[in-house]
């Protein structure tokens, strides 16, 4: 299967299925356009399969290359590659896209044609970003993403959408204007060129060391999103629909933990031992402080949305121990959070399309009205505060081991978020799910249909299936986590 472009088709499938579904954009082709794009967003995750299947675990470089001129005058190239740290993000975009136009299917009524071609062109845009082995290649994707969700929470989103949409760009914006510098910087010291690759064996001075990773780190904290410059993603999450709140937790938010580990510590791996302290404290925050700020919350989708930076910061102090068990915890993390918070936001969406509120204090009692729903919603509530045997438990258990063999306190405060997880994730289930029925708006509520009950399903099995055995998902990842920490160590050393 080497043989066939698989990258470039997990790319512009998608890209492709989108611009046809824009094309038959009229509101009496709302049937065909939700059609067009589901055919779409499976023949983009078809494609993807074979990664899987044909990937080489013992392998740690670059895997299903291709190499094309796109800009030779500045030695631009069309250089795409996955190894085992950015295969399963390729994967669990395609595998989101599908839930994302399923989700919409019977929701959206009005620019349904648009609406389902912005996910599918944004699907193909991230499977760029995350296949990118070009410097420009992985800006353009990079920067061009920021559009479609724009758009989604612009056009598609709640009362507050424009002023919402408006932030979350101007933040990401912000981040990517440093990174273009340092991708500049690299270019220039590089002799001229753009490949990632290159830039990876570049032997650089600490001082510049530190301006290149600080570049990275703003451009990438922003997208986590780290504390302190994490305000855009509660306010996007409310404003969103479901599927762009799916969306925006699944995928969107690992854009900018894969880049640390694309671009931060293989280019700059001197400046990231010395300025790893000051990541893990930011992550530590994030990790105890935005737990409790989860605990306060109202709205249900807020909520959510801080668990989700809590999370994010299990991942980045992963990343910044320098130890094959902790980048892989917070890879496992990634994956993890992708099934878990796309799910809780389907499940917030589920009742906020019966009942028009996202409002802790408007539920109670939906158990009695909604079962089917209450005993799926419980399992991802569970996995969301950590429960062993779901994925949740899988990624921060590993991260905390690793955090113990390389400093116990910092172990004992990363460990307060098994408590935070369980405190916010089961206290709010109890207020909405269980109790007497709070109001006759419960009263009437009816359980999941076919499609939502297939959805959840789905992401049940998944959240399930890499609890009980996450070893498909740890063997992939091992060899380029390996390689990426010889070439960090190394170069430290040196």
């Amino acid at each position: 299967m080497s043989n066939y472009p698989l990258l470039s088709l997990a790319i512009w499938i998608p890209i492709v299925a989108g611009l046809a579904v824009l094309a038959v954009g009229s509101e009496r082709n709302a049937p065909l356009a939700r059609m067009l794009a589901l055919f779409g967003a499976i023949a983009g995750f078809l494609v993807t399969i074979p990664l899987w299947t044909g990937f080489d675990v013992a392998n740690g470089g670059m895997q299903f290359v291709e190499m094309k001129g796109w800009i030779p005058r500045f030695n631009i190239n069309y250089h795409l590659g996955v190894d085992g740290i950015s295969m399963l993000f390729v994967l669990l975009n395609a595998f989101i896209t599908i839930i994302v136009v399923a989700a919409g299917w019977e929701v959206i009524k009005e620019k349904v044609a648009q609406y389902n071609a912005a996910f599918l062109i944004m699907s193909g845009l991230m499977n760029g970003i995350f296949t990118s082995l070009d410097g420009v290649l992985f800006y353009v994707f990079f920067e061009a993403s920021l559009i479609p969700m724009y758009l989604i929470i612009g056009v598609w989103g709640g009362p507050n959408r424009v002023y919402a949409a408006f932030k979350f760009f101007l933040y990401t914006l912000f981040g990517s204007l440093l990174f273009l510098l340092a991708l500049l910087y690299l270019f220039i010291n590089s002799g001229g060129s753009f490949s990632i690759l290159d830039w990876h064996k570049l032997p650089i001075e600490l001082g510049p060391q530190i301006w290149i990773f600080l570049a990275f780190l703003i451009a990438f904290a922003v997208k986590v999103p780290m504390w302190p410059v994490h305000t855009w993603l509660p306010d996007a999450h409310v404003e969103a629909p479901t599927g762009g709140s799916i969306v925006l937790a699944a995928i969107a938010l690992k854009l900018g933990a894969y880049g640390f580990l694309r671009f931060s510590l293989p280019i700059a791996p001197d400046a990231s031992h010395e300025l790893s302290g000051l990541v893990i404290a930011l992550s530590l925050i994030a990790v105890v402080y935005i737990g409790f700020v989860a605990l306060v919350q109202a709205d249900m989708k807020k909520l959510v949305a801080y668990s989700s930076i809590a999370h994010m910061g299990f991942v980045t102090l992963g990343f910044f121990m320098f130890s094959a068990l902790a980048i892989e915890g917070a890879l496992v993390q990634m994956i993890s959070h992708g099934f878990v918070s796309g799910a809780m936001f389907f499940c917030i969406g589920v009742m906020y399309d019966r009942l028009h509120s996202r409002q802790i204090a408007d539920y109670g009692g939906v158990v009695n009205t909604m079962p089917k729903f209450a005993a799926l919603f419980m399992l991802f509530s569970m996995a969301n505060a950590g429960l062993p045997a779901t994925s949740g438990f899988v990624g921060e258990f590993m991260v905390i081991l690793a955090a113990v063999k390389f400093n116990f306190w910092i172990a004992f405060a990363a460990a307060t978020s098994l408590i935070l997880g369980a405190a916010y994730s089961l206290w709010m289930y109890k207020r909405v799910i269980f109790g007497d029925i709070a109001n006759s708006h419960v009263a009437e509520l009816t359980d999941i249909n076919k499609r939502e009950f297939a959805i959840l399903g789905v992401l049940a099995i998944c959240t399930l299936w890499m609890g009980l055995y996450p070893q498909p998902f740890t063997e992939v990842m091992h060899a380029s986590v390996n390689e990426l920490l010889n070439h960090v160590n190394i170069s430290k050393i040196q």
